[in-house]
């Protein structure tokens, strides 16, 4: 292939996520600039609402403590993930091997997301005190149901024709899995990443609002309390950074252990 077909299609590449965000930049803008005259128009106070030049000023005057509660809030966020993420993997392997325990699990998984995190979490605290393992607990209820129903329903949707041309030359039931299963159920599962990555951060935040030392839901707690609106908003845009950062790392993830699921320029051809 030439240089200038390589720099073209590096260009197309690069060129197409740009347009698909360029809308949502230019409606974010649009909102701030609202904000922003909205409240030098009306002259609301800064405790009610601050302008978004406030937010940025204070938050930026603020960093290091900002910083610090940030760190603390994605360590809590990484850990409880990183358990939700294991056992999901671990219940859905063993329901897709095992039809009884479809039967049996699945409908529990259904149940725990009929808990209402806002009640569970104080007796998170209550019964395991302000440590680590009532955030972790928090998160994985809060991240575990999305993850867990993608990688069944993906390791479902696997090619029958495939299993049975391995079955007929011989393969294991894991050999099945491994080869045709798994691949069959990254895509699903990678949609279900993105979701519970970002229902992580806020089961975090949660979590830390209702009883922690350290962690932006905390911050926000105290800065609400000392009607400190800007600083309240400050956090919130901290949250939101992080939320973004971790929803882009899914797809960085992603082409490296499913390259096939995502191909450059695939649905620029399709438009």
């Amino acid at each position: 292939m030439s240089t200038s077909r390589l720099r073209r299609r590096d260009a197309t590449t690069t060129a197409g996520p740009v347009r698909r965000l360029l809308p949502a930049v230019v409606v974010a803008i649009a909102l701030v600039a609202a904000w922003q005259v909205y409240v030098a128009a009306s002259g609301i106070r800064p405790q009610v609402l601050p302008s978004p030049g406030r937010v940025l000023e204070q938050g930026w005057a603020h960093r290091d403590d900002i910083a610090v509660h940030a760190w603390a809030t994605l360590q809590v966020t990484l850990i409880g993930f990183a358990v939700s993420l294991v056992v999901a993997w671990i219940l859905a392997i063993l329901v897709d091997f095992s039809p009884w325990l479809r039967r049996a699990f699945v409908p529990l998984f259904v149940v725990s997301q009929t808990l209402p995190i806002i009640a569970i979490a104080p007796l998170m605290i209550i019964w395991f005190g302000f440590g680590l393992l009532p955030k972790v607990l928090v998160i994985a209820l809060a991240t575990f149901f999305p993850m867990a129903i993608g990688l069944i329903e993906g390791f479902a949707s696997a090619d029958r024709e495939a299993g049975a041309l391995l079955r007929s030359m011989g393969a294991s039931r894991w050999q099945q899995f491994r080869y045709v299963r798994l691949p069959s159920a990254l895509p699903r599962f990678f949609t279900a990443l993105r979701i519970g990555v970002t229902y992580a951060v806020v089961g975090a935040v949660f979590a830390e609002y209702v009883g922690a030392s350290k962690g932006l839901g905390i911050y926000m707690s105290v800065q609400k309390n000392s009607f400190r609106t800007d600083l309240v908003l400050a956090a919130v845009v901290v949250t939101a950074a992080i939320s973004v950062a971790l929803y882009l790392c899914t797809f960085a993830i992603e082409r490296v252990v499913a390259p096939w699921i995502q191909q450059p320029g695939r649905e620029d051809r399709r438009g």
